[in-house]
This record gives C-alpha cells, sequence and structure tokens, in this order.
C-alpha cells in the first residue's frame, strides 16, 4: 500500500470536514472512546476547530479516498477551556499547539500513518507563529478509562510507549475534562482526560 498526505487548511480543511466527522464517528466508538457520535454533534464540534486561526487537518488518503485525519490548532481559542490547566502546571497557553484527534480506518492501522501524523502536525506547528512567537510546545489528551470497565477488549495496547517513543511525557496532575456520550450510556457524562507534552525542537 501507499498513501499520500497532505496539509489542509482554509477551504480545503473545510471541504474536508465531514470525512473528518465521519472517520471521528467510527473510529471513536471503538475503545477506550466509546463515544456515540452523530452528524449532528459533529457539525458543531467541527465548525469551531475550523474557526481557529492555525488549524489544521492532515488527510492521509489512500487514492482519492481519505482513510485517516488528524488535527491539530493553537490551544487558546480552540480549546480555551483547557488554558487554565496549562497556565496551573506552568505552562504558558500562547506558546503550546494542541493535537486534537487522529483518527485511522482499522485496517490502515500499524503501517507508518500514525507517525506521519505527528510529523506533520510538528512540522505544522513550528511553522506556525502565535501571538508570542514560535510554539514551544506540542500537547494532546487521551482519555482515563478503569482497568475492569467491561467493555475494555482482552487483547487492548495502549498507545502509551509510542507517545513516549515520539518525546510526549505525561504531566502528572495535569487532567482536564471533556464530556460525551458513550455507546453503553444514556447521556453524556463527563470523562477524566490525561494530557502529554512535548518541547518542540
Amino acid at each position: 500500500m501507499s498513501f499520500t498526505f497532505e496539509a489542509l487548511t482554509g477551504d480545503a480543511l473545510e471541504q474536508a470536514l465531514p470525512d473528518l466527522a465521519r472517520l471521528r464517528i467510527t473510529v471513536f466508538r471503538e475503545w477506550p472512546y466509546l463515544y456515540d457520535g452523530s452528524m449532528d454533534y459533529e457539525e458543531r464540534y467541527l465548525a469551531d476547530f475550523a474557526k481557529s486561526e492555525g488549524s489544521v487537518i492532515v488527510a492521509a488518503r489512500d487514492g482519492n479516498r481519505i482513510i485517516g485525519a488528524a488535527t491539530a490548532a493553537p490551544l487558546r481559542g480552540h480549546t480555551d477551556s483547557f488554558v487554565p490547566l496549562f497556565e496551573h502546571h506552568g505552562y504558558d497557553p500562547d506558546r503550546v499547539f494542541y493535537f486534537g484527534e487522529s483518527v485511522l480506518m482499522r485496517e490502515y492501522r500499524g503501517k507508518g500513518i500514525g507517525h506521519a501524523f505527528f510529523d506533520w502536525r510538528e512540522n505544522h506547528a513550528k511553522k506556525t507563529l502565535g501571538p508570542k512567537g514560535p510554539y514551544e510546545y506540542t500537547a494532546f489528551c487521551a482519555v482515563i478509562r478503569p482497568d475492569n470497565h467491561p467493555l475494555k477488549p482482552a487483547d487492548y495496547r495502549p498507545l502509551d510507549p509510542f507517545w513516549t517513543k515520539r518525546g510526549y511525557r505525561k504531566v502528572d496532575g495535569m487532567i482536564g475534562k471533556l464530556s460525551w456520550k458513550d455507546i453503553d450510556q444514556p447521556d453524556e457524562t463527563e470523562k477524566p482526560m490525561q494530557f502529554w507534552i512535548r518541547r518542540l525542537s
């Protein structure tokens, strides 16, 4: 298999939003997110992301078909709810580039696309100037689930070793909150989100 990658901004980003929404609904339904998504929710969420200055979608294509996507945007302006958390832990929010979802169809996993998603987003962050100059950090968060959760697959392998190999470190106590509806729950519930961070070289 051979794949192509493209960093989408502006009108190209807007045109890719429906593909990103479908990928999010499909991939995040799996463990550990268990997201029971809808296009209505996705349209609202992704409209906010698209308005963020400096936002990017890195699209992976097999031919003309988008089979995976990863997003990134400056922390301030896209995920303002996390700004106090970064300030509390000693990070200037204006120096942080936030990595959102990284979603890939199951049959394309294990082929190096995940590494490419990080490479492309990190390169975009390095080339983007913030209100205080170049960005110093990239960061993302991952949901925390209990080990005894009834929907946890027996063969699940966490991505911690992959993220650590990429140079990211888990920041102790740096836990935010996001809400969504799980596939086995009637309503949205708040989820703890562990932050990982890396200094841009």
